[in-house]
């Protein structure tokens, strides 16, 4: 499915992403606060129907939907792992899977390091970077677990 990211409620959904509340962004932008819940609540259900396409385009059976974070947790069926379904402003959706890789060798190194340090910005995440990407997401990931409950 395709997110809208230039729509105006997803707009709204990024800030509410960082911890605003609905009533500030309401003041900011100068609307309703009922417009606000409305445009959410729609974007929501946008989000949520993304996430689940992807994880059944990918055969990830699901455990938990983080709508308000862009998080989908699962495991692979294919690959007998964790797996994770993000949703990035500036990388659209992404799948992760747990593995132990050889991240010095990989032609993917700058890429996963580049998505997981945006990705933990657009959720205000402050995580410790390393060279190590597999680090790097495993520390991403329990904090993000941690403000899923």
């Amino acid at each position: 499915m395709f997110l809208p990211v230039n729509e105006k409620q997803f707009g709204f959904w990024k800030m509410r992403r960082t911890g605003m509340t609905n009533i500030s962004i309401a003041n900011l932008l100068g609307i309703t606060r009922q417009g606000v819940s409305q445009a959410l609540r729609a974007m929501d259900e946008k989000i949520e129907s993304s996430l689940r396409e992807m994880a059944q385009s990918n055969k990830i059976q699901i455990e938990k939907i983080d709508v308000e974070k862009g998080v989908l947790f699962g495991r692979s069926v294919p690959f007998q792992t964790n797996a994770y379904v993000f949703v990035s402003e500036k990388h659209g959706m992404q799948v992760w899977y747990e593995h132990d890789g050889d991240c010095g060798s990989c032609d993917e190194y700058t890429k996963c390091i580049e998505f997981i340090w945006d990705f933990a910005s657009e959720l205000g995440i402050k995580i410790e970077k390393t060279a190590d990407p597999t680090k790097m997401a495993e520390e991403l990931l329990a904090k993000i677990r941690g403000l899923s409950g």
